[in-house]
């Protein structure tokens, strides 16, 4: 089953000591379109230095996971959802990073690696099965909890840019799940505990109707400089109207994509966020262990 990603996993950069292990959303591959189950992905973009790449041809979704030190775990979880124009995925400043950080922090972090709407010929939709994939990453982190030492009701969702809109979707359709699915990781819910957003894109966000049942919790960052500012710090009034538990940063001199790239760490404040964040999670009440 795994067999047909490790060629392509192995051209990465190591986050850890070893390659994290990867599960796919759906053993037989995504419905409707197990036939393209073993079609590999391409990496593209790749930069020596940084170790950075992006992902295309993403047809049988998967997570990459990060889980904590035992002794450091404290039974939270994040779904990070990687941002690159719903056209290619860029999987490590905008994914294995933090989740690598985030691990060392004792929070459970797996990467979503989702179908693609919008690569040329692609036969997916973004509120279809980017929305689909999003769904399936919580729910199958959920069906992990007993084994990965999880608490259920403290798994939220991380988006970057398109990742953004994913996590947005996901967070509208509040689905609980059908508990009489005959796939037990369909009975989980897929409504995440809390949602962070990092300089999303405006689906899912932009002109739709926020209620405490389809927002959860929010932390928003993005860049001054960032035309997602508009309808990121519009939602954040949406979300407060609401009776949502909502933070909002904002850095100066800032625009798109910055990402967490620690290899390249200059010392401006904006590279701080992976604690702010930290943070929000402590006063939500999410990483009591």
């Amino acid at each position: 089953m795994l067999r047909s990603l490790l060629p392509v996993l192995l051209l990465a950069a190591p986050v850890l000591a070893a390659d994290p292990p990867v599960i796919p959303l759906w053993e037989k591959g995504a419905p409707g379109f197990e036939d393209k189950k073993d079609v590999k992905e391409t990496h593209a973009k790749e930069n020596k230095d940084t170790g950075e790449y992006c992902v295309t041809g993403v047809h049988n979704p998967y997570v990459t996971v990060f889980l904590p030190p035992k002794e450091k775990a404290t039974g939270a979880a994040v779904v990070v959802v990687p941002g690159g124009g719903h056209r290619e995925l860029w999987v490590k400043h905008e994914g294995e990073n933090i989740a690598a950080w985030l691990s060392e922090k004792g929070i459970a972090a797996v990467v979503l690696r989702h179908r693609l709407a919008r690569e040329k010929d692609s036969p997916y939709k973004i509120e279809v099965h980017a929305l689909q994939d999003g769904q399936r990453a919580l729910r199958l982190v959920r069906s992990k909890a007993k084994e990965w030492n999880l608490d259920p009701n403290r798994v939220g969702m991380m988006g970057f840019s398109a990742g953004g809109e994913v996590t947005a979707l996901v967070c509208r359709a509040a689905d609980k799940g059908d508990p009489k699915a005959a796939d037990p990781i369909d009975r989980e819910s897929a409504v995440p505990s809390f949602q962070a957003l990092v300089y999303s894109g405006p689906q899912g966000i932009r002109g739709e109707k926020v209620t405490k049942e389809n927002c959860p919790p929010l932390w928003v960052l993005v860049g001054d400089d960032d035309g997602a500012a508009a309808w990121l710090v519009t939602h954040y009034q949406d979300a407060k109207k609401a009776g949502v538990s909502a933070e909002l940063h904002t850095y100066a001199k800032v625009g798109h994509g910055f990402g967490y790239r620690p290899a390249k760490a200059s010392g401006k404040p904006v590279e701080s966020w992976p604690t702010r964040f930290l943070e929000f999670l402590e006063v939500e009440g999410m990483l009591k262990k």
